[in-house]
């Protein structure tokens, strides 16, 4: 079996030859109705990244392994390069039709009874049938299938990008979750000096009960937080472990134990042009695929209303014992043309239905375009407004940090209440926190946004190894 990288490559080799796919001497596959923009409706970088393997520029060195291990076993990923191999297989037994069927029998026979003769009786023949593509039915077969072989490649592709993704996302989540409960555990730890401090307090007259209470309130509160972010982080790490195709455990451990912080994207991270984007897409380049396959079935159904031509013949030889097996070889030759003269509007009834699915493909076509489209201009919005609420929050941190630490040094010389060192680091977990939550939403976004511009899968590692796959889409 080819590696999946291998696999998802082939169809960069036949892209070229879609159009040709299209008709085989039949229609050609219709237009989509929308206008792609020349360029994007947002300012955008120069191209300043290689999208096809985009989570290496985030320098996380554990992530990079995962998603390795992700495209070499994820489970899903291998089902559809198993339909690859069935449309592969599909290509050839439809390319066979072009060739005579050719079958040889051999017998032989002996006579029982009182009055029967003996002798061994031999025999042999062959047949042969042989149907001429006069109108083209078979071509246009051949070319559907072909197309069924593309869709089925760009369809593994599209599923390697979106795997990617969701490893690379998974996993920023997870050292977000992560960061988030070393903050917790950081905090509580400072939360149970506050409370020995308002207990001394107390002992020595200087504030009420009230301040203790507040303290092991706050205190309760954060070390509440700890089994639920222990939690997210264990489904995290186990979600990974379904991508990356082991029993749980291992990634969990080593998340826990990595202490690597949520990684940092790249501050340029440009696309190409809107068309350019499109034609990097495989869930486009599928469904433009599938179009020209349903499109080219229109005509593979019309052509059962068209005369059929087929040549037959055998030959064929018997004799009593094995000498004079080819003696005398006797056989025949026969040319038929059959035609559709009634079927009570079966046929008709299958052009319409190829008709109306081929309608229905340029339709999702037209729809994948859009989303596409859509799914690059959301994630840039979505990148560009991280960085700058990972700009103000990074600033709200430093000025809670700050005034945390004057609170608490006031707090213990008693120049203020407790309420006030409370809601001082109540701000300044929650700055933390936010902060974390923007640097993986930031990470996020980058994912996101490299994966609509039809990043995450390779198009040019195949050429030697997707050589026979190519020769089915182009012979």
């Amino acid at each position: 079996m080819l590696p999946i990288k291998a696999v998802i490559t082939f169809v960069t080799l036949a892209s070229t030859g879609l159009t040709g796919c299209a008709g085989m001497g039949g229609r050609p596959a219709p237009a989509a109705r929308i206008a792609v923009p020349s360029d994007w409706s947002v300012p955008t970088p120069p191209v300043a990244t290689d999208p096809v393997q985009y989570w290496t520029l985030l320098g996380d060195p554990q992530l990079d392994r995962l998603v390795a291990q992700a495209l070499e076993n994820n489970r899903d990923v291998i089902q559809a390069a198993a339909r690859v191999a069935l449309a592969r297989a599909s290509v050839r037994a439809s390319r066979a039709n072009y060739l005579p069927q050719i079958g040889a029998s051999a017998g032989v026979q002996r006579d029982v009874g009182d009055f029967a003769d003996t002798d061994l009786q031999f025999s042999g023949g062959a047949d042969a049938q042989w149907e001429i593509d006069l109108f083209g039915r078979i071509g246009r077969d051949v070319a559907a299938s072909r197309a069924d072989l593309l869709a089925a490649g760009y369809s593994l592709a599209d599923l390697q990008r979106l795997v990617v993704g969701q490893v690379a996302q998974t996993t920023v989540s997870a050292r977000a979750l992560a960061t988030q409960l070393a903050i917790a555990r950081d905090t509580l730890g400072i939360q149970d000096e506050n409370l020995q401090i308002a207990e001394w307090r107390l002992q020595a007259g200087l504030v009420s009960s009230l301040d203790v209470e507040q303290a092991r309130a706050q205190r309760a509160q954060t070390a509440a937080t700890i089994p639920a972010l222990e939690r997210d982080l264990a489904q995290a790490a186990n979600a990974i472990s379904v991508l990356i195709a082991e029993p749980p455990g291992r990634v969990r451990a080593e998340l826990e134990a990595a202490g690597t912080g949520i990684p940092t994207p790249p501050e340029i991270a440009g696309f190409q042009a809107p068309a350019e984007v499109l034609r990097r897409r495989p869930d486009v380049r599928q469904a433009e695929a599938t179009l020209i396959a349903d499109t080219a079935r229109i005509d593979v159904a019309r052509a059962q209303l068209l005369p059929l031509l087929r040549l037959t013949g055998n030959i064929g030889t018997a004799s009593f014992g094995e000498d004079g097996l080819f003696d005398i070889i006797t056989g025949g030759l026969f040319a038929g043309v059959s035609q559709l003269i009634f079927d009570g509007g079966r046929t008709r009834a299958q052009i319409d239905n190829a008709e109306a699915r081929a309608q229905g493909s340029l339709a999702a076509w037209e729809q994948t375009i859009l989303t596409a489209l859509a799914d690059v201009e959301s994630a840039d919005v979505a990148l560009r407004k991280a960085r700058e609420r990972v700009a103000a929050l990074a600033i709200a941190l430093d000025a809670t940090d700050a005034a945390a630490i004057l609170a608490r040094s006031q707090y213990q010389a008693g120049l203020i209440d407790f309420q006030k060192l409370l809601t001082a680091e109540n701000q300044l977990l929650a700055a933390r926190n936010a902060l974390a939550a923007a640097n993986a939403e930031r990470a996020n976004a980058f994912v996101s946004l490299q994966q609509a511009v039809g990043g995450g899968w390779d198009t040019g590692a195949l050429r030697g190894a997707a050589g026979d796959m190519d020769g089915d889409i182009t012979r």
